[in-house]
């Protein structure tokens, strides 16, 4: 088993990042953040579907007044996502955010990050700095003539001592890239160089399907080497999604227990039902079990129980009919179409 890296330790609302708090899933709201109750709609579906974190888009003066009115209506923590206005990262931090994302960089004057480190002291609140290889700041590009670990690590060292020269160190860092290797170089490096906590993810990673490969690769990878106090997975999807597959990284990584682990064989010349078919239906009906067990849909007798012996639950493929086993024990045959319900009523009646 891998150690942790350690870290600082922040807050955020009620929740710990770094050090030895477990691993979080966060997410961004894609509403209108106005929008009051379409954004605490939303919400209220990421927290139902795992996320413990949402960050917000504050483009304007009217999405930070609606802060507070959010706030009121739901319990998890909220980030504010703040570009080039520093008067924004001050009105949410009157209305009560719980973190806010920023780039000290890009908010004008020395004054302007001095006033927003002392109104984040004064109240606590965090601050993310959000380094992304897309927009490294000139200088920088100059220097290394392109987006690379060094330079981004480098970026984040300056925006650092911005803040903590005005007494500010109640910060948490991100290297984001589009590329994974990318991505995983920077977050190794500022691993090495800083003790704040690191909130992992790769950008711009493109649509559900996609996004989800080069986010399990990209963070699994890192969160396998001890390094991340929190996730947020990047999809051009409905945000649900992002929570979905952050929640499956953290479990892949075995730093997320609780809930159905489903298990499937690949398909091969010894089977022989619609094992395809037949493993989509029972992983998305045991998906609404909160049930910390694990569930196995495999596609011959030859192999079934055996291989999956540790299930407790599964169901193994013969010609056009199945067992059932619980813990390696074949407890019946039944045909093809009767094989999910009957798998769902063994784990059912055992709750």
């Amino acid at each position: 088993m891998y150690m942790r890296e350690k870290t600082r330790q922040i807050r955020v609302g009620g929740r710990l990042i770094g050090g030895d708090a477990p691993v979080t899933v966060q997410s961004m709201c894609n509403t209108k953040t106005w929008d009051v109750e379409a954004t605490v709609r939303q919400i209220k579906e990421l927290r139902a579907a795992g996320c413990e974190i949402v960050r917000l888009a504050i483009p304007d003066m009217r999405a930070a007044q609606a802060v507070d009115k959010i706030k009121e209506q739901v319990d998890l923590p909220l980030v504010a996502d703040i570009h080039f206005d520093y008067r924004l990262a001050l009105a949410v931090a009157e209305r009560g955010i719980d973190k806010i994302r920023i780039n000290p960089g890009n908010i004008g004057a020395e004054e302007n990050v001095r006033a927003v480190a002392e109104a984040c002291r004064t109240r606590g609140i965090p601050i993310r700095i959000g380094v992304n290889a897309g927009s490294l700041e000139k200088r920088l590009l100059e220097k290394y003539g392109h987006p690379c670990p060094e330079a981004m690590v480098e970026s984040a060292e300056g925006h650092v001592r911005l803040l903590e020269k005005y007494g500010f160190e109640d910060i948490c860092l991100s290297l984001k890239s589009s590329t994974v290797p990318l991505t995983i170089a920077a977050y190794r490096m500022a691993a090495e160089r800083f003790d704040f906590p690191l909130h992992l993810g790769v950008t711009e990673t493109g649509t559900e399907w996609n996004g989800t490969i080069q986010s399990a690769v990209g963070i699994g990878t890192l969160l396998s080497e001890g390094i991340g106090g929190t996730i947020r997975v990047s999809l051009t999807a409905d945000p649900v999604k992002e929570v979905s597959a952050g929640v499956a990284i953290l479990k892949a990584a075995g730093l997320r227990s609780g809930g159905v682990r489903f298990i499937s064989c690949p398909t091969c010349g010894r089977t022989e039902i619609d094992l395809i078919a037949l493993a989509s239906e029972v992983e998305s009906r045991v998906r609404e079990l909160d049930r910390d067990i694990t569930v196995a849909v495999m596609g011959c007798v030859v192999n079934g129980p055996g291989e999956a012996r540790e299930a407790d639950y599964g169901i193994a493929g013969g010609k056009d009919k199945g067992i059932l086993f619980k813990k390696g024990q074949v407890l019946g045959t039944y045909p093809y179409e009767q094989l999910c319900s009957a798998l769902l009523e063994l784990i059912r009646a055992d709750a």
